[in-house]
């Protein structure tokens, strides 16, 4: 052993001595040891992935920003298209879990009920918002009229073609899939379909809830990654403490920003509407008051802070805070849910189809969540009664239950002392 020591000790004699001439070298070899070692160190793991998922983030938000520009149309195609492969991502899973490829009829019966569904939602929207052109044409308006039947047909065929196709050994099996399928449609179709409402309500009622989602949900990763420390919750190990808090006054102060940018236009504010004359939708309008500049009183305790006695806004960007607010400290509960999901099934992504960012399903389980809150929020707190949608019925009615309306109406006014009675009739 001591000898041992010794060869080890003169070993490291002669290198010492060599150092010197080892690190002559010139300053371009230098510089490209440095360069080197900086990109082997940007390409571990971690900072590849951050590469990787920045590139493509960027990449989604230009196309949203493209298919924004084509119009709602095109947005409203963009949604059923999402809906469609969430829903492939999700039923595909059931198939790989349960085995159930063998089980007769399932695969065909699955889409069949995500048609019927979308005839029904769809066929909905189409007598709700197109409402003199499919009384316009005769087709469309035996169609409407019939619609929910029509659509309980659907749904009862596909139902017993279910029963029919049960076999022994698999009962159990095919109605895991039957529930499977049905949960399916009711996150995926249901909440797709309360996007295109939101829609309806106005184009800043769709894209400031999905921007203040991917603002928290880049801010989080951000700071997370740069900051992150404190576990946040086991069911997502990557997230943080320093990632949520971060990302919420990220998102609060986003929203306040791009609610006061948008507010100031028409084609954002004012609602979707089809325009029978040219066959095409519009959004012109008369700008409500929601998004009318307002002069506010600051408190007295934040005008020391500020120096500001009042500030004048949007009335919509104080709704935006509620937004905003329920985007990042509820919205990421989505998230949750579906990292619990994937967990339960062994699995990291719902699919491969974004690289760095997992299948479409991972991209929009928050949002999916975020359009249910603003569909419910328009309605409490927006949404009034709508004088053309009553109007556009009242012109279907017969002549005798229009007169009788508007003698019931009459009576009213006069009553309410708007009308002076038989003088001014």
């Amino acid at each position: 052993r001591a000898a041992l020591r010794g060869t080890r000790a003169e070993e490291c004699c002669r290198r010492a001595a060599s150092l010197p001439a080892c690190f002559d070298i010139t300053l371009s070899t230098q510089l490209g040891w440095l360069l080197t070692t900086g990109v082997t160190y940007l390409c571990r793991s971690a900072w590849k992935n951050w590469w990787v998922r920045g590139i493509l983030t960027l990449a989604m938000i230009t196309f949203f920003f493209i298919i924004i520009y084509l119009g709602p149309m095109v947005l409203m195609t963009i949604v059923m298209c999402v809906q469609i492969k969430c829903f492939h991502e999700i039923i595909t899973i059931g198939y790989n879990v349960y085995h159930s490829y063998d089980l007769p009829w399932f695969r065909t019966l699955s889409w069949y009920f995500l048609l019927c569904v979308n005839y029904f939602f769809y066929g909905e929207t189409v007598t709700d918002y197109f409402f003199t052109l499919v009384q316009r044409e005769e087709p469309l308006r035996i169609l409407s009229k019939y619609h929910r039947f029509i659509s309980f047909a659907l749904y009862l065929t596909g139902f017993c073609m279910f029963v029919l196709s049960l076999v022994k050994k698999h009962y159990r099996l095919q109605f895991y899939m039957f529930g499977w399928t049905h949960v399916t449609l009711l996150i995926v179709v249901t909440q797709s379909h309360l996007i295109i409402h939101n829609l309806f309500e106005g184009m800043i009622w769709f894209i400031v809830p999905i921007s203040c989602v991917i603002c928290n949900d880049i801010m989080a990763y951000m700071f997370g990654f740069f900051f992150g420390r404190t576990p946040l919750i086991k069911l997502s190990p990557k997230k943080t403490w320093e990632g949520f808090i971060g990302g919420f006054f990220a998102t609060v102060l986003f929203g306040l920003l791009l609610s006061y940018v948008m507010s100031g236009y028409r084609c954002f504010t004012c609602p979707v509407e089809f325009n029978n004359d040219t066959n095409s939708f519009t959004v012109d309008c008369e700008p409500s008051e929601l998004f009318q500049l307002q002069e506010y009183n600051i408190p007295l305790v934040l005008q020391s802070v500020v120096g500001w006695k009042t500030v004048r806004m949007y009335p919509f960007q104080i709704h935006s805070i509620a937004l905003s607010t329920f985007a990042s400290l509820i919205g990421p509960f989505g998230g949750f849910f579906a990292s619990g999901f994937k967990r339960a099934f062994k699995i990291k992504d719902f699919a491969n189809t974004i690289p760095g960012h997992g299948g479409i399903m991972d991209r929009f389980d928050c949002q999916y969540l975020m359009a249910t809150f603003v569909n419910v929020y328009i309605a409490s707190f927006i949404r009034g009664p709508n004088p053309s949608k009553l109007i556009q019925q009242f012109l279907t009615l017969r002549p005798d239950q229009q007169l009788h309306i508007f003698n019931t109406l009459k009576a009213h006014l006069v009553d309410k002392g708007v009308l002076g009675g038989s003088e001014d009739a």
